[in-house]
């Protein structure tokens, strides 16, 4: 592959990714949205959508970063982030405020987000 088209590719991906990462924020302030109303999945939910959130923040940040150094940095608060959403999700579902089958696509997206950003971290 040439020089030209892997620099396509990887802006490509950079944009796809960019994508990718603000639904998965928004798919989860629909989660948000759909928790009941009480004092346990407030503070639960709070806890998942504050991280959700900053995982979709901070890859926005890391595509912007200055240099490689800070580029790490940012992919790894970003990865460390979906974790902790993922966290927040399966408390959400063993304490049976929601259901797992409405978290398990989530589930899934943030498990990929963290794989794949996992690997281009290694790769940087």
């Amino acid at each position: 592959m040439d020089g030209v088209s892997s620099a396509s590719n990887k802006e490509e991906f950079i944009e796809e990714f960019k994508r990718r990462t603000k639904q998965y924020v928004l798919r989860s302030i629909k989660v948000f949205q759909a928790l009941p109303n009480t004092s346990e999945a407030q503070v639960i939910g709070k806890q998942f959508l504050r991280s959700a959130s900053s995982a979709g923040a901070n890859y926005r940040a890391a595509c912007r970063a200055r240099s490689k150094a800070e580029f790490y940095a940012k992919l790894s608060v970003t990865i460390e982030e979906a974790d902790e959403s993922l966290f927040w999700m399966e408390i959400l579902s063993e304490s049976e405020i929601i259901p797992y089958s409405r978290l398990e696509s989530l589930i899934n997206e943030a498990t990929e987000i963290v794989k794949v950003l996992s690997k281009a971290r290694k790769n940087t």
